[in-house]
């Protein structure tokens, strides 16, 4: 059976429980067909990027499953009829992330991570001559032609 990791845009106007039974819903459908659903994150209603069927925020969900290829292609078929969601996208892995997923860390903790370097916090040691005053006379000038200049 393969791993998968499975995300799904709802629209905005239902409830976050109706978010929660389409979850349900999916998760009996990839059952059915011989696979099971491991963790599930609700990531709430964020705002798009851009409108997508005159929506402009959308609820997420992601769903670890386990499952022969048929059940993720059953789910998908059942997830294209469904009006209330607007896209879904499934990745094969090959193997489940442990702990939350990246949507759900804190902010901080998500920029602690390898950008320390960037902000400035290492020694940028001596720069050598970097006097920048009067430039003009360690540029050569281009010779101007007959038309550049004339108004």
């Amino acid at each position: 059976m393969g791993l998968y990791e499975h995300v799904f845009l709802a629209r905005q106007d239902i409830t976050p429980q109706q978010v929660d039974a389409l979850v349900e819903q999916y998760k009996e459908v990839i059952a059915a067909n011989g696979g099971s659903v491991g963790r599930v994150e609700n990531w709430g209603l964020k705002t798009l990027s851009y409108r997508i069927k005159k929506n402009r925020k959308a609820y997420y969900a992601l769903m670890n499953i386990t499952a022969p290829a048929a059940a993720v292609s059953e789910m998908e078929r059942q997830m294209r009829i469904n009006d209330d969601i607007l896209r879904y996208m499934t990745i094969r892995v090959e193997a489940h992330e442990e702990g939350v997923s990246a949507m759900l860390q804190r902010r901080d903790d998500r920029d602690r991570g390898d950008r320390g370097d960037r902000r400035g916090d290492r020694d940028r040691g001596d720069r050598g001559d970097r006097d920048r005053g009067d430039r003009d006379d360690r540029r050569p000038r281009r010779p101007r032609s007959d038309n550049e200049g004339a108004e």
